[in-house]
């Protein structure tokens, strides 16, 4: 069994994990390795919005890309950003940028079973063994490296400055960001029709209530994405992802609001009626990040994309 903390990364602790030395998690799970060189990397998401179907009446397509070389990114990025945003919005259209860039000691992954990274492990050396630190209340805080030393407390508020028609959204330190996928394009008949059936509407009402309802308990914004493969066609994958004031936040809802309890209790009986055999594929991402290491740009999006809608439009000074 191993730690799902890296060796390179492991200190001293000054602050203690939720479970004792001998836990023993009752299925397996694994995590992406990075090799030691990897200090950073880069998440970045890139967005297209225009009439359709969110809760403002809009569609959003999204292109994620990840990179662990900061000097080439940031190369590449300069002319992107200009090409992306950096123009008046056309036709009703909008677009936006939404980049984090964690240090590896401010993320953590997990994943259900081996053989088809997703999100940042598409970086990876690899996989880990199995590891420790899952299937408990704050087991995602137990994966970040940071929280040996560090409680990761969100401090000060969003704020945004306009630049021209661009809105930036400046957040604060400890932002936390999820990516939670599903993939059920392995199941079978009868498993994918209990996934459809009886898992997926559950998580679907749990991601409306983030969308619709969730400032109050501290996400900022969610997004329940469908993927769609290189010629816009549906695949049979899912993801929700979602910015929050704190991990404190996340970790509250995730043990004890009524949406993602039942969200964990129609995963639980799902993933026991089937056992070993469930071929269903999931995994998750989370990122806790330092406030240098956010960027988030929108031009001609509604006040309810993304990181705007943490933030009063209407107050925001000028660049």
């Amino acid at each position: 069994m191993e730690s799902a903390i890296p060796s390179h990364l492991q200190t001293a602790r000054s602050r203690h994990r939720r479970v004792p030395d001998d836990y023993a998690p009752p299925y397996p799970s694994f995590v992406a390795r990075h090799t030691p060189a990897v200090a950073s990397v880069i998440m970045a998401y890139f967005g297209v919005q225009y009439r359709g179907v969110d809760q403002a009446g809009f569609t959003n397509v999204v292109s994620v890309a990840y990179w662990d070389d900061a000097g080439r990114f940031d190369a590449w990025f300069a002319g992107a950003r200009e090409a992306w945003t950096g123009s008046g919005a056309a036709n009703g259209v909008g677009r936006f940028i939404e980049v984090l860039r964690p240090h590896v000691e401010r993320y953590e992954t997990l994943f259900s079973s081996l053989g088809r990274p997703e999100g940042v492990a598409v970086l990876a050396d690899g996989m880990s063994g199995e590891v420790q630190e899952h299937a408990y209340w704050g087991g995602m805080r137990d994966r970040i490296p940071l929280s040996q030393t560090d409680a990761m407390t969100p401090g000060g508020e969003p704020r945004i400055v306009r630049d021209g028609a661009r809105i930036r959204v400046v957040a604060h330190d400890n932002l936390c960001l999820i990516r939670s996928g599903q993939d059920w394009s392995d199941t079978e008949a009868s498993e994918r029709k209990m996934y459809l059936d009886d898992v997926e509407p559950v998580l679907r009402e749990g991601m409306d209530f983030l969308r619709d309802d969730g400032v109050p308990i501290g996400c900022y914004a969610n997004r329940y994405m469908r993927v769609v493969d290189a010629d816009g066609r549906l695949t049979e994958k899912s993801y929700g992802q979602s910015w929050w004031k704190s991990l404190a936040a996340l970790e509250r809802w995730a043990e004890s609001h009524p949406t993602h309890v039942r969200i964990f209790g129609a995963a639980m009986k799902y993933l026991s009626t089937l056992g070993p055999a469930a071929k269903l594929r999931l995994y998750h991402e989370v990122t806790v990040a330092a406030a240098d290491e956010q960027f988030f740009e929108y031009l001609g999006c509604h006040e309810r994309t993304g990181m705007l809608k943490a933030v009063q439009l209407a107050a925001a000074p000028s660049a």
